[in-house]
């Protein structure tokens, strides 16, 4: 049996801000709930959810990271999230499988952009939500400021619980005590006086009643609502979304942490409070009951691989899952052994014998299972809905310093893209460059020193070659004859060839010679001659597309005529007739949608128009975004390279775009002899 019931588990995801005090928070909770002995600092690198040496040496966490405790009966996972963007991938792991979304918010920065990115994809998954109103030990924080902050940002949800009063004390609306701190963090509560925060205590009150008819007409007739109809009322309406409960205090000075756990455990949801979990059927996404007492079936959302092999993280889906079970994996067919369950607080691992639906925990050494797979174990014609992660469009080329590591690279980095789904990782044949695409540059800095860390292999990034094109704009005939005598049979090909823009992507060949001048036999030699030339074209060496040829004449010789030498006389027909032709550079172009607040509309249209030979095609408001507009531009790939930063910077953060390459165009003039001349550079080197 497991040790915790389904009522008993809460899954809690941190989200916020960059430096907002997620991680400090969790490290507050851990240690008030004696799950660790010592307050950690980031700052110090010796918190338990930064764990990973990245997020140690760089102060700010990277990873997803769970962090278990037990606090009166009642087991809370904590899911620590990034506040980065380079990192959201994180966040919509974690978002998949919460139950709530607790919210820090810096007391004197107040809502800050990631804070509002992050409430937006809680939104949008449709997961319960509440705040922490962090670091009120901040001589300039500014409660006041802050909550007004929030309900002009998030609306009419906004209802405070745990309130300041004077510096280092706080009133919990509830209770209607007061609590005041020592210098170790230790409580001392009082009853408070109603008066003192009659104002606050109002909006409670009015949050409370918007959840059911029966509460309103309480509270306009003025009876009181009890305690115990509140804290139902509040977990209802956190679930619904009425309500946005908002707690206030300082993790690093311990203020309000254990109002916030006893309110978790009073009236956060617990995982199967909806009743019914989200799946895709048939091609359909619909619900399905949540049955704690049915078939075992899992979601893995996160991978780690390291020096001891692969650990796959779950949450339980439905029924109870015992140590030695065996699952199949629904993608992929393959049964998998779950020998050890273990639930994790940072790099700890406790092995359990079994975990309830609604747990999240962790196996080792599963064979072929990745996040976003569902398990069960018996066949089920329905997947977990998946995490869907961002499309990454931040490339870089990555080579090795230590010439002969390529394979040992393209390796290490299949294994980091296997942890972090927001990367992409391709060798492109055409430019011999391996690809490495993520959200930003700090990720893919990231890459490489966990590269260097897990692969032992250092490396670089270079910027990605573009893949040009060349063409022709007008109409040629040339001549190519091959002749070579040296003893015996010969060599003797002769072709005559209109060469002429084709209408079809690459070679259109075709033939009117008349009267036998070149046999018919040699005719795929001819073809197949130019197919090969075409790979490599007279200008910058790219491959020519969109070309006809037609073989109007020639010769052979009796003796000395061959497939080769045909062959070889199509190549010279190519090589002096194309020069003659108008032959022009072509670069792919792309359709770019880019969804932004409205207010950024024309900093963005000012960058594609002026900055990125963009062209802008339309602009309409956002169906999905209030507030937001969505404009659609055809933008070369080569002016792509930085717009995932440009973007960035231009809205705060708040922008989004997809890219997609529908066609080549001609590049102008004088770009295009910049790129004939480095390519020229190039070959001779």
């Amino acid at each position: 049996m497991a040790t915790y019931t389904t009522k008993q588990v809460r899954n809690v995801a941190l989200l916020g801000h960059g430096g907002s005090g997620k991680t400090s928070l969790a490290e507050a909770m851990l240690y008030m709930a004696k799950a660790t002995d010592r307050l950690g600092k980031p700052s110090d690198g010796n918190t338990v959810c930064d764990c990973d040496p990245e997020e140690i040496k760089r102060q700010f966490s990277i990873n997803l990271t769970l962090a278990h405790f037990d606090w009166k009966g009642t087991k809370i996972n904590l899911i620590d999230t990034p506040g980065f963007l380079d990192f959201e991938g994180e966040v919509q792991a974690a978002l998949r499988v919460c139950g709530s979304a607790l919210f820090t918010v810096d007391a004197k920065a107040g809502v800050e952009v990631g804070t509002e990115i992050a409430w937006e994809r809680a939104v949008r998954a449709g997961v319960p939500k509440a705040i922490f109103i962090n670091k009120y030990d901040d001589p300039e924080a500014n409660y006041a400021k802050v909550i007004a902050q929030l309900k002009e940002k998030f609306g009419t949800s906004i209802c405070p619980m745990l309130i300041p009063a004077e510096k280092g004390a706080l009133i919990n609306l509830i209770e209607l005590k007061k609590y005041t701190y020592d210098k170790s963090g230790k409580r001392t509560e009082v009853d408070a006086d109603p008066a003192d925060v009659e104002e606050y205590r109002d909006q409670f009150f009015e949050a409370v009643a918007m959840v059911s008819d029966e509460l309103m007409m309480k509270y306009f007739d003025g009876e009181e609502i009890t305690k115990e109809e509140a804290v139902e009322a509040l977990q209802n309406g956190i679930i619904s979304g009425t309500i946005t409960p908002v707690y206030c205090g300082s993790a690093t000075q311990l203020w309000g942490v254990v109002a916030l756990m006893d309110s978790m455990v009073d009236s956060f949801p617990y995982p199967d409070k909806k009743k019914v979990e989200k799946i895709l059927r048939g091609g359909e996404y619909t619900t399905m009951p949540i049955e704690r007492e049915g078939t075992p079936s899992i979601f893995a959302f996160k991978t780690v691989i390291d020096q001891f092999g692969k650990t796959t993280y779950f949450k339980v889906m439905s029924g109870e899952l015992t140590a030695g079970s065996v699952l199949k994996n629904m993608r992929t067919g393959t049964s998998e052994k779950f020998s050890k369950l273990y639930i994790v607080r940072g790099r700890k691992q406790t092995e359990v014998d079994a975990l309830c639906c609604g747990d999240i925990g962790a196996v080792s050494k599963l064979i072929d299972t990745e996040a976003n797979d569902t398990l069960s174990a018996v066949e089920v014609d329905f997947r977990f809905t998946r995490i869907h992660y961002i499309e990454p469009y931040y490339t870089m080329a990555v080579v090795p310093t230590t010439k002969g590591e390529e394979d040992k690279l393209a390796q290490g980095i299949a294994k980091l893209c296997e942890e972090d789904k927001t990367l992409k990782f391709e060798s492109n044949p055409e430019t011999r460059q391996m690809l490495l695409s993520g959200l930003g540059d700090m990720q893919l800095d990231v890459v490489l020193s966990r590269l260097k860390a897990k692969s032992g292999v250092s490396a670089k990034y270079v910027t990605p070659k573009i893949a040009y094109r060349e063409t022709i704009r007008k109409t040629v005939q040339q001549e190519g004859k091959h002749k070579k005598q040296s003893g015996g049979h010969g060599q003797y090909g002769h072709v005559k060839i209109t060469f002429s823009p084709g209408e079809e992507e690459g070679l259109t060949f075709t033939t009117s010679v008349v009267g036998g001048a070149v046999p018919k036999n040699y005719f795929p030699a001819v073809e197949k001659g130019l197919q090969e030339a075409m790979m490599k074209g007279i200008l910058a060496g790219y491959p020519v597309v969109n070309l006809a040829a037609d073989l109007y004449d020639g010769s052979y010789h009796d003796v000395d005529s061959n497939e080769l030498s045909f062959k070889m006389a199509a190549s010279i027909a190519y090589k002096e007739g194309l020069p003659k032709a108008n032959p022009v550079l072509l670069e792919p172009v792309g359709t770019l949608l880019v969804t932004i607040p409205e207010s950024a509309s024309g900093a963005i249209m000012g960058d594609l128009n002026g900055k990125r030979r963009g062209a802008v095609l339309g602009m309409n408001p956002s169906e999905t975004r209030p507030g937001y507009t969505v404009i659609e531009a055809e933008v070369p790939k080569a002016e792509m390279a930085d717009y995932t930063i440009s973007l960035r910077a231009m809205t705060q953060g708040k922008g989004s775009f997809t890219y997609k390459v529908v066609r080549y165009d001609e590049v102008p003039g004088n770009i295009a002899q910049k790129i004939i001349a480095e390519a020229k550079a190039a070959a001779a080197e």
